[in-house]
């Protein structure tokens, strides 16, 4: 039962990610029994894209982050409204603790806007030392260009047409994408904002994360020493 309702809340969570979210809760099960029972009550998840051959793909050396706040990853992402209104996210992750610091959803953002988003971030935090983001208008903006200056921070550009230079924001984006944005029907820019917001504050809080030794973002920077400073989705949605 308990499996059914996990896979019910979380419909794209494969028989993995729910063995380790009954674990977390306290049952006592092995992998292989949750599987069995995972197939037999006809709960298979089928993935939406086969996967790509990525072996021949000769990948730039990627320096690791070793400190909260010391490398942040952003990109932008699109979708629609019910009407086919345009929906545009900006999307910022934390390398270290792959905390998602941000996702603004607007019908446009410009390069000021992606800049204030960062500046309010690190109101909560620090600014960091790095930000590696794709070669974008808004991201090669002068208003953002400024903004790092002004605030000593390196602006990383990830070489054209090889977005595996910014691994982590492409991860994310994928799970935000199949997690959140395929599953829901945005009916307004606020309807958007809200279920974003919620799917952000439970990717934080309750989502383990594989990487993390199956910790979520939130254990994982508080276990680094860190005070995660997250807001709350419907002020982070408006503001950042």
């Amino acid at each position: 039962m308990r499996i059914h309702e996990i896979a019910a809340a979380r419909v794209r969570y494969g028989y993995k990610r729910i063995h380790i979210l009954l674990l977390r809760e306290g049952w006592q099960i092995n992998h292989k029994r949750v599987y069995r029972l995972y197939r037999e009550e006809g709960l298979t998840l089928r993935s939406k894209r086969p996967k790509r051959i990525v072996s021949a793909a000769h990948r730039q050396h990627v320096e690791n982050a070793e400190n909260p706040n010391e490398v942040w990853s952003i990109d932008f992402m699109s979708d629609a409204l019910f009407d086919g209104r345009r929906l545009k996210l900006l999307t910022v992750v934390d390398n270290y603790t792959r905390e998602c610091l941000a996702i603004k959803t607007g019908q446009g953002i410009t390069g000021d806007q992606v800049a204030d988003t960062l500046g309010y971030i690190a109101v909560g935090r620090s600014f960091p030392s790095r930000i590696k983001c794709d070669n974008g208008p808004e991201f090669t903006s002068k208003a953002l260009d400024k903004w790092a200056y002004e605030h000593n921070v390196v602006l990383d550009f990830s070489r054209p047409g090889k977005p595996t230079d910014n691994g982590y924001i492409e991860s994310f984006n994928g799970r935000l994408r199949d997690e959140c944005l395929n599953v829901n029907w945005f009916l307004s820019l606020d309807d958007a904002q809200r279920k974003i917001g919620a799917w952000r504050e439970d990717y934080n809080v309750s989502r383990p994360h594989t990487s993390l030794g199956n910790l979520t973002p939130f254990e994982f920077a508080s276990h680094a020493g860190q005070l995660p400073g997250m807001a709350e989705p419907e002020k982070s949605q408006k503001i950042a």
